[in-house]
């Protein structure tokens, strides 16, 4: 049994659901609500972004940045993850915004969903597993005599992934161990953090938290360019902004998970919710604790090991260090979890080259495996191919990232407005259990463009500002492949009287992996 109260008859009603799309039972289905939540709110990680990411803020506005800033651009990511729950209730699958995408509007908006995510899902795997080696190194990295350089950063890449592939091959039950444990440390992580910085803070000075002053340029180690006020402090949103995202996994494990139609919206929007609280906690905290905002500015991307040396005994701050080491580990296995369940449901429609091996599921661990190695493996090599190139001066690794993070959230606004468009017609004619009712959808919905619209503006701005080319090149790109190849090859989910004829197959494909029918009569 997955969990307590977890009954046959509820999973009859999870796999006839599943059936309903198209889809057979081949992954495994072992996560509880609360592991839902945990993978996440493991990828969002407030201890991995919220940390290697603060230079935005505190070399940017200020305390403002955090104060003001963060409940901001945790508001931002707030207005998906509400518009896409309600989605996720009604269709609960694996690469669920690609699924969105084709149902809710055509083939070719799904494909092109699928790739806008998947690229995205890529590329911040290997940017997550980056951070965790420039986290390491900061902490770590003088006491165990370790350099910073590349060839040791890609050593690194390839040690962790390699591992977080591995967990991720031998099953969902010890994934989902380990990232029920990974939700439980954030939590208790950042309440850790919090207690330490308070505690060696000399005043706890409120107003810090609501003072502005404009880091941007040399003052703030040249984090940012300088620019006007209102410029730095909105650039500073992408420090919660960026953080706060990867809240879909919980969409792309609807598969493994219980009772799925309730508990993955349930869990995507309380994973954003929970991440804002707590990181506002800590970060909050951390700001009181700094010395000095001009010298803590000049720091720019060393602040946090800067402040702790400052202020933290030894002790006390290898122990926090370790924390939110291990949070970061984990939050790379989070990720692996997600990017293969993404590459496994595009190709069991045929939507990768590779297909028929990618969406093969492994009857021994009930994993999609070869999907699992192929992000883990792709990620690794696209930071490895990124660091060698710079673009006007500036890493193509840094341009990539900032570029792909655009590219997740537009993977979400394209499902949310095909959603608006498809309200009460034949495509979308049916809620799932988690109804919020069509004005708040719609409300969302709106507030979702128009986020978009912020995302992508204060992200292509310099230093980022090649970003504006390479997206543009993506969507010219995809355009050429789609007219020319894949709109008469790719056929997207099926639709229609294809689900029936699929019932067999289905079956066999049950069978295959060791699954027992669980077809309501």
């Amino acid at each position: 049994m997955a969990a307590p109260g977890y009954t046959e008859v509820d999973k009859a009603e999870d796999v006839k659901h599943l059936h309903s799309m198209g889809y057979a039972q081949e992954l495994e289905r072992r996560l509880s609500r609360f592991s839902n939540f945990a993978v996440s709110f493991s990828i969002i990680c407030i201890l991995s972004g919220g940390i290697n990411s603060l230079a935005q803020a505190t070399s940017g506005a200020g305390g403002i940045g955090i104060g003001i800033g963060w409940l901001v651009g945790c508001f931002v990511s707030l207005t998906f993850a509400v518009a896409m729950s309600q989605i996720s209730s009604a269709y609960p699958t694996a690469g669920g915004l690609y699924h969105w995408g084709s149902i809710l509007g055509n083939r070719g908006t799904g494909w092109v969903t699928a790739w806008l995510n998947l690229l995205g899902l890529i590329t911040v795997l290997g940017a997550i597993n980056v951070g965790t080696w420039t986290f390491f190194v900061g902490a770590f990295g003088p006491a165990l005599g370790i350099e910073g350089n590349l060839t040791n950063q890609m050593i690194f890449l390839i040690i962790i992934t390699g591992a977080q592939a591995l967990i991720n091959h031998l099953g969902i039950k010890l994934t989902a161990k380990l990232t029920d444990f990974s939700g439980y440390l954030i939590f208790l992580g950042s309440i850790l953090i919090a207690i330490v910085c308070l505690a060696a803070a000399e005043t706890w000075d409120f107003s810090r938290l609501f003072t502005f002053h404009n880091y941007s340029g040399e003052a703030g180690a040249n984090v940012w360019p300088s620019v006007s006020n209102a410029w730095v402090f909105a650039l500073g949103l992408l420090l919660p902004i960026y953080t706060i995202t990867g809240y879909d996994a919980s969409a792309h494990t609807s598969e493994e998970t219980i009772k799925a139609a309730s508990s993955v919206p349930r869990a995507m929007v309380m994973s954003v919710i929970w991440s804002a609280v707590f990181g506002y906690l800590f970060l909050a905290a951390f700001i009181l604790m700094i010395p000095n905002m001009d010298d803590a500015a000049k720091q720019g991307w060393n602040v946090f090991f800067w402040a702790f040396d400052q202020r933290v005994s030894p002790g006390i701050k290898e122990f926090v260090y370790l924390v939110v080491f291990v949070a970061q580990l984990l939050c790379g296995l989070a990720t692996v979890t997600s990017a293969s369940r993404m590459i496994f449901a595009f190709s069991r429609d045929g939507g990768l080259p590779g297909s028929a091996a990618l969406a093969k599921v492994s009857p021994t661990y009930r994993t999609p495996v070869a999907a699992i190695w192929t992000a883990s493996i792709l990620s690794v090599l696209f930071v490895w191919g990124s660091t060698l190139v710079s673009v006007a001066g500036t890493s193509a690794y840094t341009i990539v990232v900032s570029c792909t993070v655009i590219f997740l959230f537009l993977s979400f606004t394209v499902p949310i407005v095909l959603g608006m468009l498809a309200w009460g017609t034949p495509k979308w004619d049916k809620m799932g259990p988690w109804n919020m009712g069509r004005a708040i959808f719609m409300l969302f919905g709106v507030l979702s463009i128009l986020s978009m619209i912020l995302i992508f503006v204060i992200g292509i701005q310099p230093p980022n500002d090649w970003a504006l080319y390479i997206t543009v090149g993506f969507f010219i790109l995809t355009a050429i492949v789609w007219f020319a190849f894949e709109r008469n090859r790719f056929q997207g989910p099926p639709l229609g009287d294809i689900i029936a004829a699929r019932q067999a197959a289905i079956q066999a494909a049950e069978q295959a992996v060791g699954e027992t029918g669980h077809w309501l009569p």
